[in-house]
């Protein structure tokens, strides 16, 4: 088996705002690997300042692995735990190679083109004027779930996004989920989820920063809505560790990102880990472009099965200007697989 790595940066068609910056071109690195006669292409993006793998020397590390990969041919799962990006796109560039079939990399109703998945609209941080208007976009397109990404404005001001929303739709005709990225104070946050929960909030990841596992615990507990863990879950790749973060803060969703939790393999266990606790889940890309973007949506189907009735994060597709083209496309509130028949 034969390997070659491609890195590519790609550029967005406006910038992507978040807690942590803004984003305006996105690094990835591109696995191409071969048998002989049939390639497969995997994607490994790590993100600056968030994922536990992403490094000064990343592809000289990719290369290392990749060329340790070709020569044994043993499972990657193991050797790359601590590395989730570069698993993720070994681990889809064997599933695509193996396959035969470009970008088939599950037998699904979903890879066969024939369902669609249901994913929310995501309305990126900026100006209220700039959140307002792309949280209308969002309606007018018809999504029934729009995720805010809050924390970089005013907090009145984003609550009167919010106000605003329930005044036009109900909670049972839009839900609606909050991503803080961390941006809350410990000593402010309870108070501020007492205010959001006025307005029928689905759940808020992440409203403190990670790593403070027992101010966390507290929230889960006291909190009138519902929070998922997300950011919290980088970086712990040990399955015993899973459950007993899961058992410590008992959150009530886990919200899951092959490239930064653990690959494919790694966010089984976290599933695992969440279903023994009664926790629910759901996927989301990491934007990737829609090489990985593909994967992880066949990866969704794969595990929850094709009557996924949650959505999920998958609609980051459309972000980039020179993105690669896999086939995908959203109808409506569903991300689709064309299939040439």
């Amino acid at each position: 088996m034969k390997y070659r790595i491609e890195e590519r940066v790609l550029h967005f068609k406006q910038p992507a705002g978040t807690s942590r910056g803004v984003y305006t071109e996105r690094k990835i690195w591109l696995i191409h690997l071969s048998d002989g006669k049939y390639e497969g292409v995997g994607e490994c993006a790590p993100l600056p300042d968030l994922s536990c793998d992403a490094r000064s020397d990343y592809a000289e590390v990719l290369d290392g692995f990749c060329k340790e990969f070709c020569r044994w041919q043993e499972s990657p799962c193991e050797a790359l735990r601590d590395y989730p990006s570069m698993l993720f796109g070994l681990e889809t560039a064997l599933l695509d190679l193996r396959s035969q079939e470009r970008g088939v990399l599950f037998d699904t109703a979903f890879s066969r083109g024939e369902v669609g998945i249901p994913i929310n609209g995501l309305v990126w941080m900026g100006s209220y004027e700039e959140m307002l208007q792309r949280m209308e976009q969002k309606l007018e397109q018809g999504f029934r779930c729009v995720k805010l990404k809050i924390g970089a404005i005013d907090f009145d001001q984003e609550l009167d996004l919010v106000k605003r929303i329930r005044e036009r739709f109900s909670f049972h005709e839009v839900e609606l989920r909050l991503d803080a990225n961390g941006a809350f104070p410990f000593e402010e946050a309870l108070y501020k989820l007492e205010l959001l929960s006025q307005y029928a909030i689905h759940s808020i990841e992440q409203p403190i920063k990670a790593g403070q596992w027992s101010y966390m615990a507290e929230l889960c507990r006291e909190s009138p809505l519902p929070i998922a863990l997300d950011e919290e879950l980088i970086g712990v790749n040990d399955p015993e560790m899973k459950r007993h973060m899961l058992n410590v803060i008992k959150p009530r969703y886990i919200i899951l990102k092959p490239s930064l939790h653990g690959g494919m393999q790694g966010c089984r266990e976290w599933i695992s880990a969440a279903k023994e606790q009664g926790i629910g889940s759901w996927i989301t890309s990491a934007l990737e472009s829609n090489i990985g973007l593909n994967a992880i949506a066949q990866f969704a189907a794969d595990v929850y099965g094709d009557a996924i009735r949650m959505p999920q994060g998958l609609g980051t597709g459309q972000l980039f200007t020179d993105n690669i083209d896999m086939g995908l496309e959203i109808r409506g509130d569903r991300l689709w697989r064309k299939v040439r028949r």
